[in-house]
């Protein structure tokens, strides 16, 4: 990775997104969703890995992939048709790391998006880079940033219902909340309580616990979903 204006530290908190090239899509169904989520739990290991030795070969889910020990701890995530949002940080230095000389998030993500491009590129019969330049980062260095941006990345889908919503306000609210409630592609669900495998991409222990329960989270993201003010996003 080159140098960035703000340097990426291990132990910090970071909101990390990028895109496809040109804005373009890089989830062109289903199947691409669910292998970039796959994705998302066995990079985030010290193993070398390869997808089709180690679990298609070996006939197993990627979710019963023995990591070991993790690269980096997830707080919160989003995948939409042409871009992606994390909530991410590290936690403890591992022996392993003295090997590497990238820091540990972006040894993640290299592992993350140098995957998915390789399935992409396969699959749709390309050649090239999928994603626009390195990943983008934000050093979050407060509570009230973090805070809301759980919001932010978990009201991101809605975008795909009514555009406009930041600016002109929620048309109709319950539909908004259903449809998140029903996106399978981000950690929503996970705060919700839904009982999935995907709950193992994160490990919120290394985040602040900013929702004392599912109806706080739930109120938090209600408060959000109904103010106008486009600036604010």
């Amino acid at each position: 990775m080159s140098n960035r204006k703000v340097p990426i530290c291990d132990g910090e908190y970071y909101h990390v997104y990028n895109r496809g090239n040109s804005k373009q899509k890089i989830f062109l169904d289903e199947e691409d969703y669910m292998h970039f989520i796959k994705l998302l739990y066995i990079s985030n290991t010290y193993k070398k890995y390869k997808f089709r030795d180690n679990i298609v070969d070996h006939n197993i889910d990627a979710f019963e992939f023995d990591r070991g020990e993790t690269i980096v701890s997830i707080g919160a995530w989003v995948l939409m048709p042409n871009h992606f949002h994390f909530y991410i940080t590290t936690s403890h230095q591992s022996d392993w790391w003295e090997k590497i000389e990238r820091n540990r998030i972006s040894e993640y993500m290299r592992k993350l998006l140098t995957a998915y491009t390789l399935y992409f590129n396969k699959k749709y019969n390309r050649t090239g880079g999928l994603f626009e330049g390195k990943f983008k980062s934000v050093h979050i260095n407060n509570d009230n940033q973090a805070k809301y941006l759980f919001s932010y990345i978990h009201l991101n889908p809605i975008k795909l219902i009514q555009k406009d919503w930041k600016k002109n306000g929620i048309r109709n609210t319950k539909k908004a909340l259903d449809f998140l409630g029903n996106y399978k592609w981000s950690s929503y669900q996970d705060y919700k309580g839904d009982n999935r495998i995907e709950n193992t991409i994160l490990d919120t222990k290394n985040f602040l616990q900013y929702f004392s329960s599912i109806k706080d989270f739930e109120k938090e993201i209600l408060e959000w979903l109904k103010y106008k003010k486009e600036e604010i996003f």
